[in-house]
Parts: C-alpha cells; sequence; structure tokens
C-alpha cells in the first residue's frame, strides 16, 4: 500500500530528497563488537527465515493463507523471544499482538505486517515462493519473491537483530510492543480493532514511538527520513442497470445502444465531474481541503530539489514530463501538498480478444484517493458520495474497501532523532521530508488517544513492491549499500540508540 509499493519506493528515491552518502558505508557501530560476531554467526541461519516465510504468501484480497499466516508471524515473534505473543481476531484477518519485557526504562513499538500483494507468476524471472538468491548487476545476491522487501526482508532483518542479541548473552536495551496486521496491502480496514483492544492499546501507551522495519537505501546508498505519510481511501465506484433504473439488467445486444442507456458511460460521466479536464485537479463539491505547507516542510523540499537530479528521476519513473510541465522544485512540492483522486482499473463488460458487441449491463471504477494532512477519511467518503448525488449520480455505488488518515510525526521527536543519529554514524547524512507520498496505517499511532511518534527505519536495499521480481539484497558487493548483516546491524544499532 503504502507504504511500500514499486512506485512508492521509486518515489522516495526519485522524488523524496536523498541524503548525501560521503563515500562508503562507514564501518561504526553502537553494537557490541559480540553481537556483531554473532550477526555474522547466524547469516545463513537468518536467510532461511526470510526464505521460509516467502513461500507462505498471506494474501488478503485473495483470502489466502489465513489464519496460517498470523499463526506464522505469532511463532516468529516467539522464536525471536517475544514473552507474550497472542493472535487477534478482528473482523478481517486476524492480527498478532506481542510483548518483550526486558525490565528496560525504555519501551518501543514495532508496527509489522504479514501480508503481501497479489502476483501472477508468468510475470516473474525466479518463482515468486521460491525465494531464491539471484545476482543483481551492481548490488550483488539478492533474494527475489513477494514480499522479499515488502514488507518481510526488513522485518525479517529486524527479528535476526534480537536473536543475535538474545544469542549473544546480552540483555534486549528496550521492551518491545509489537502489533503485527494481514491487511495493509487492502487499506487496513481493521486495523483499529488491534491498536485499541484495551490491552494492546495500553502497552503501546508506554512506548517512546512505533516504527516498522524497512530498507531505507537506494541503489547510490542514500537515505531520506519521511515524517509522516499521506492518507489514502480505497474504494470502488459501481454503475448498474440493476441499482440505477435504467440500462440492461444483463449484457445485450451493442445494437440496442440506439435505445438503451449504458451503465458504462454512466460511470464514465460520473468520473469525469470528479476532477478537472486534464484529471489533475480535484472538483469534488465540499471536498476537505489541506491545510498549507509549513515553511519548514517548504524548506525540507527545497533542499531535496537541490540535491536529486530531475533527469534521473524522469529516467526512473519513464515520465518525460510533470503535471502543467512544472519546474521539478514545484513538482515535488505539488507532490507533497496535493491530495489526488486516481484511477487505479476500469473494468466492464468484455475484455478479452477480439470483440464481442455487447451493451454491459455493469461497470467498475477501482479508485484510490491520496490525503495529505489536514485532511480525513470520513470527509472525503462523505463528500464524494454527497457529490455524486447532487450531480445526478447517486445510484452509483461507493464500496469503500479500505483507508485511513494522514501520519505527522515531529522532526524532534526522540525516534527520530535516534534514526538520524544511527545514520550518521553509518555514514550517511540522510534528509529529512516532510510525509511519504504513498501510505501506511500510521495514523493509528500519531492520531488520537495515542499520539506516538511513528515512522520507518532500516538499512538495506531492496525493490520491486507490488510488481514481479521482487527483490532484497542479501549479499552486497556495492560498499554504499548495505546486505542482510548490515540492516540487521542498524536494527542493534537503533536499539540501542533508542535506550538512551
Amino acid at each position: 500500500m503504502r507504504a511500500r509499493s514499486a512506485v512508492l519506493k521509486t518515489l522516495a528515491a526519485a522524488c523524496a530528497a536523498a541524503a548525501l552518502v560521503v563515500g562508503a558505508i562507514a564501518d561504526v557501530s553502537a553494537a557490541p563488537a559480540d553481537i556483531r560476531k554473532e550477526i555474522a554467526r547466524r547469516h545463513d541461519e537468518a536467510v532461511r527465515r526470510l526464505q521460509d516465510w516467502i513461500a507462505l504468501p498471506s494474501i488478503a484480497a485473495e483470502n489466502r493463507a489465513f489464519p496460517d499466516g498470523a499463526d506464522y508471524m505469532a511463532k516468529l515473534a516467539r522464536d525471536a523471544g517475544f514473552q507474550q505473543v497472542t493472535v487477534v481476531a478482528t473482523d478481517g484477518k486476524p492480527g498478532v499482538f506481542a510483548t518483550l519485557d526486558a525490565g528496560a526504562a525504555k519501551t518501543v513499538g514495532l508496527y509489522f505486517m504479514y501480508d503481501v500483494k497479489q502476483f501472477d507468476p508468468a510475470e516473474w524471472t525466479s518463482p515468486p515462493l521460491e525465494a531464491h538468491l539471484v545476482d543483481k548487476p551492481g548490488l550483488g545476491k539478492a533474494v527475489v519473491g513477494r514480499g522479499a522487501v515488502n514488507q518481510k526482508g526488513p522485518e525479517s532483518a529486524f527479528l535476526a537483530a534480537l536473536h543475535a542479541i538474545r544469542g549473544a548473552g546480552k540483555k534486549m536495551p528496550v521492551n518491545l510492543v509489537m502489533v503485527a496486521e494481514g491487511e495493509e496491502e487492502i487499506g487496513s480496514p481493521h486495523i483499529g480493532q488491534l491498536v485499541h483492544r484495551p490491552e494492546v492499546e495500553a502497552a503501546l501507551r508506554k512506548c517512546i514511538g512505533v516504527f516498522m522495519p524497512s530498507a531505507e537505501q537506494d541503489r547510490d546508498g542514500e537515505v531520506t527520513v519521511s515524517l509522516g505519510a499521506k492518507g489514502v481511501v480505497e474504494l470502488e465506484l459501481v454503475s448498474s442497470g440493476g441499482k440505477w433504473g435504467r440500462g440492461p439488467a444483463k449484457d445485450v445486444h451493442s445494437s440496442l445502444k440506439a435505445m438503451v442507456d449504458s451503465p458504462a458511460w454512466h460511470l464514465v460521466k460520473a468520473l469525469d465531474t470528479l476532477v478537472s479536464a486534464d484529471g489533475n485537479t480535484i472538483t469534488i463539491d465540499g471536498y476537505p481541503k489541506p491545510r498549507p505547507l509549513s515553511a519548514e516542510e517548504k524548506a525540507m523540499i527545497d533542499t531535496a530539489a537541490q540535491h536529486r537530479s530531475e533527469a534521473q528521476a524522469k529516467q526512473q519513473l519513464g515520465v518525460p514530463h510533470w503535471i502543467d510541465d512544472l519546474p521539478w522544485p514545484q513538482a515535488q512540492e505539488r507532490l507533497e501538498s496535493q491530495p489526488t483522486v486516481n484511477i487505479e482499473g476500469l473494468v466492464g463488460g468484455y475484455t478479452g480478444p477480439g470483440g464481442k458487441t455487447i451493451l454491459p449491463h455493469r461497470a467498475v471504477a477501482k479508485i484510490d484517493m491520496r490525503l495529505v494532512p489536514g485532511m480525513t477519511r470520513d470527509a472525503a467518503v462523505a463528500a464524494l458520495k454527497a457529490h455524486l448525488a447532487k450531480h445526478g449520480y447517486g445510484d452509483i455505488e461507493v464500496n469503500v474497501s479500505g483507508g485511513y488518515d494522514p501520519t505527522t510525526t515531529p522532526a524532534n521527536a526522540r525516534l527520530i532523532q535516534a534514526q538520524i543519529a544511527v545514520f550518521r554514524r553509518a555514514g550517511i547524512d540522510p534528509l529529512l521530508w516532510p510525509w511519504n507520498a504513498g501510505s501506511y496505517p500510521g495514523y493509528v499511532f500519531t492520531g488520537a488517544p495515542l499520539k506516538l511518534a511513528a515512522g520507518h527505519f532500516g538499512l538495506g536495499h531492496g525493490s520491486g513492491a507490488h510488481a514481479p521480481d521482487e527483490y532484497y539484497v542479501i549479499e552486497s558487493t556495492n560498499p554504499k549499500v548495505q546486505g542482510l548483516d548490515g540492516a540487521v546491524e542498524s536494527f542493534v544499532d537503533y536499539l540501542y540508540e533508542l535506550a538512551k
């Protein structure tokens, strides 16, 4: 979804202000030397753990591997040293709640997802569930499989950090509270039922913040620290002859279009009212307005634009022009400041080879709406429904499948400052970015009643989330990019830094 599709990772690299890398990754660590040795000793074990996890794909959209995925997530948590682990039922897929009490002074929250996106094996050059190690030119050996980087690779690296700390005979520097969900890839519709259970919320209230393990380095080793993420609403707009009361109740011969209304055209005309003629400005009546960017946020974006190649970004994205041919700094500012209404897919009638000359009785538009701070999911959906009704399209069904509000965290939060400290010790000077253009359900932590800091952290590199040949680097040949062991070590360092 979020937070973490192939497009979002490309945007993070291309548009989200890269860090300046000072030479190769520095060999500087806050972790005790015996833990670092234990990480190296357990390398093969950590790789196998990741490969075994990839072999079990929990796909919420297909109702695949449930409740097996939650049970496996619970096992991984227990194996890593969490003393209390519970599979939590929701109205959708189950979640997992786990705590690790080390008797430490500070407690840190973890957000995990155990679900992955759908895949078509025919599109992959390496079987998506076999997690083969594949040579990636310029990077080294990488594990290829669905969920490799989104999010099982980084999460496995974090679990490996816990195994290494315990294996070295060390006490955990912080206590941990984990919440793991199995519906992130469908918009986290039941995350609140997990996080706001009394016992889960009570545990999270003790935390200094919540982070999601991730692989934050791009191919050049650069890192951007995002201070939040846009919100999102995922929904379907359905036009049907039966609901409309016009058009056919079943598919009919297309010659009848001369006297029969078309639900497909009805949907197209409704969609056209949602945006401007160029499709780039939302025109939904009463739609919530984003708050303006602050001077500090504008400065972050301006600094970012000075340190990233526009030409490289266009090449990576395959985009020859930005909206309105905006200059690079203004294009990045628009990326951050503007909400979007996007058509993910249009489905109606016959889509096979050749023609079929029918008038379809039903048409569906799959929509996502990205929300920036100052907006809410509920207000956006309410405005959309009211707009359709006002313009004569009240019959069109609005089926919301998932979504949540935007999220932000102050740059001076301890959670964020600890990230910056660890990155700098690794020879990386990260730049701050107001919020990721993609989405993840961080709002459930940063919003009321918890109001915690939240973010993503982790060295390492991967790409291809939601796409074929998704990968996560295991043995890096690039001196600026960490492999699995370096990623594991970064999590150890982060936990020690948070304990200070």
